[in-house]
């Protein structure tokens, strides 16, 4: 703590560098009476009244963060300074070039393949179409097939229709004939 502290005049002190000699009730300037206020003042002084420690502790607290912290902060506040700069001006246009560079290969790449899945689609597209355009073709040729079949079938189901009528009808003669036989024989 510092001593040096900043006296109050009290009650009748008479002040530092006096001009003339003033008496006071209590005595003259060097007088116990005096020299008791005298000290009552200092005392206050150094037990009441703190600015002096104050002000010394604050003074010793800016010194002090201003040579260790100040400095340290100032280089550390200048690199980030200067890494900011060397992003903005290096960093930043080199990855933006790279990127775009990427960016242009992929885009390429992607339209090469869009192409190919394009001709790819359009290939499967005409493929189903022969395969419909043969299925329909074949489909009718079943469908000709099938009414020369129903045709045909009809046709002999008349044709054997007819022929079994005709059957029928020459064994009904024959019955008829053998009935007319057999009455000429049940006749005897």
């Amino acid at each position: 703590m510092s001593g040096g502290g900043t006296e109050t005049a009290v009650g009748c002190e008479v002040p530092p560098g006096g001009g003339g000699k003033k008496m006071d009730s209590l005595g003259t300037a060097g007088s116990p009476a005096h020299l008791i206020i005298k000290d009552l003042g200092e005392i206050h002084s150094r037990l009441l009244d703190h600015r002096p420690v104050i002000q010394g502790e604050t003074r010793y607290f800016v010194k002090e963060f201003e040579e260790k912290r100040g400095l340290r902060e100032m280089r550390v506040l200048e690199n980030l300074k200067n890494m900011i700069r060397e992003t903005n001006e290096h960093t930043l246009p080199s990855c933006r070039e790279t990127m775009q560079d990427s960016f242009s290969r992929v885009l390429q790449r992607l339209q090469a393949a869009t192409d190919s899945v394009c001709r790819l689609q359009q290939r499967e597209q005409e493929r189903k179409k022969m395969n419909n355009d043969h299925l329909l073709a074949s489909e009718k040729q079943h469908i000709m097939q099938w009414e020369d079949f129903m045709k045909e079938q009809r046709s002999q189901q008349a044709e054997a229709d007819e022929a079994h009528q005709r059957a029928v009808e020459r064994l009904k003669e024959q019955h008829a004939a053998m009935e007319k036989d057999l009455a000429k024989l049940s006749t005897f």
